[in-house]
């Protein structure tokens, strides 16, 4: 065998000298040698240097971390397979940002509770906001024109809170052809078409209506205008006298005088306002138990349940001739349909949702006319007492009827004074009414 094998000369030991590490023998040094295993690939163009976030062209190229996983290719092959570098998706997957673009960090979770915290105060905020905007709205449209001041020789405060409820025949603003569909005719000045006692009880709620035609006297009372007091002269007169003679106070003053029940707040309102809160709603539905029809009023309804406009609610109310009992028939509708509409208006749908409370309340509010110690928390619980009384918390009835007394209808004394006792000791009310 020879010596040389092609791998180099071995040395006086027998070992060869492959030339690496320990020089060569000849005089020139070796050139580089092409290894037929090592397949060269082409180079790629330098891609320019990415500064840093937030540095200035010009400040270099960042110092690269060495080590496993540091992302630093030395240059030397590791045994790995070359090819497409390898991303998020995997091998051959382009990184986020497209070819050459930087890679986006992953950002952190959303925190969902914080949002939702958030968001929760941003929707009461806008909540509390829209209801003190309305509430000084609202409370800006009411005409307190009622000064209870002016009302002498008041009975004693009760335990419960007693509102007198007025309806009125007042046609002030309307248009003839209002006054023509709704029937009310041209009268000059107002007239009292209804009244009722509402008494807020925590016994439970109590509704008295008091007959247009109930028999009363005038007591004596100081006049709303001149300020002058006039003695009684003991005149009997129907009710809705005292409301013609010298308005709302004179009212209050005569309610008083006859029942010995203390009247604490006063609510009027007329035709018109009356029928567009209805139509604001979208009609209010009524059970109605018998049909009856009637020219005056322009009623004309069939048995069962329907919804009735305001035009149709304003005759259901009014209607007296179409019925044997007269008025005291229709102090009957009227309380079922206050207490229907009461039932009605006062849910969340209406009360929270302002789309549907400014116009029911903008219906109502500038023909709606109170005394001046009444605010809106007052009205509201007036509201809130007429919906619990629908809704079986309490009783509505009549003045308690013993007979007539030329055309008009005379009270039951014995039954009127029971009752105005169990209403100012705040007991539950067993007295039963026409």
């Amino acid at each position: 065998m020879s010596d040389w094998d092609g791998y180099g000369e071995r040395d006086a030991r027998g070992r060869r000298d492959d030339g690496y590490g320990r020089g060569s023998g000849q005089a020139q040094p070796e050139g580089a040698q092409r290894m037929r295993h090592v397949q060269r690939q082409p180079q790629r163009p330098a891609r320019p240097p990415v500064p840093p976030p937030g540095g200035r062209p010009g400040q270099g190229v960042p110092q690269q971390a060495q080590g496993p996983g540091s992302g630093y290719d030395s240059g030397y092959n590791t045994g790995q397979v070359y090819g497409r570098p390898s991303g998020p998706g995997g091998p051959g997957q382009r990184p986020p940002g497209g070819p050459g673009g930087p890679v986006r960090p992953q950002g952190p979770a959303p925190d969902w509770r914080k949002r939702i915290k958030i968001g929760s105060i941003a929707v009461v905020s806008v909540l509390l906001v829209t209801g003190i905007g309305t509430y000084f709205w609202a409370d800006s449209q009411v005409r307190r024109e009622v000064d209870l001041s002016k009302v002498i020789e008041r009975p004693k405060e009760g335990d419960c809170t007693t509102y007198l409820i007025v309806g009125s025949d007042s046609r002030e603003g309307m248009s003839d052809e209002e006054k023509k569909k709704l029937h009310t005719g041209s009268a000059e000045g107002k007239r009292t078409d209804s009244m009722m006692i509402l008494a807020k009880c925590s016994s439970g709620n109590t509704m008295i209506s008091l007959p247009r035609d109930s028999d009363v006297e005038i007591p004596s009372f100081v006049g709303s205008q001149s300020g002058k007091k006039f003695p009684s002269q003991g005149r009997r007169v129907k009710l809705n006298a005292a409301y013609a003679e010298d308005g709302p106070e004179l009212l209050v003053r005569t309610v008083e005088f006859n029942t010995g029940l203390r009247i604490d707040h006063y609510a009027e309102i007329g035709f018109a306002g009356f029928a567009n809160i209805v139509d604001a709603l979208g009609g209010v539905e009524l059970d109605i138990e018998q049909a009856f029809k009637d020219e005056k009023s322009g009623a004309d309804f069939k048995a069962g349940k329907q919804t009735l406009n305001g035009e149709q609610s304003l005759a259901f109310v009014r209607t007296r001739y179409a019925f044997a009992e007269s008025d005291l028939q229709r102090t009957k509708n009227q309380q079922k349909f206050l207490s229907a509409l009461a039932s009605q208006a006062a849910t969340p749908g209406t009360v929270l949702n302002p789309f549907s409370l400014y116009p029911v309340m903008g219906a109502g509010l500038d023909t709606l006319i109170v005394d001046k110690d009444m605010g809106l928390w007052d009205m509201g619980q007036m509201f809130f007492a007429m919906k619990g009384i629908s809704g079986g918390d309490g009783v509505s009835l009549n003045m308690p009827i013993s007979g007539q007394r030329g055309g008009n209808l005379v009270w039951d004394k014995a039954k009127v004074q029971q009752l105005v006792k169990e209403i100012q000791n705040d007991q539950k009310v067993t007295v039963k009414g026409q």
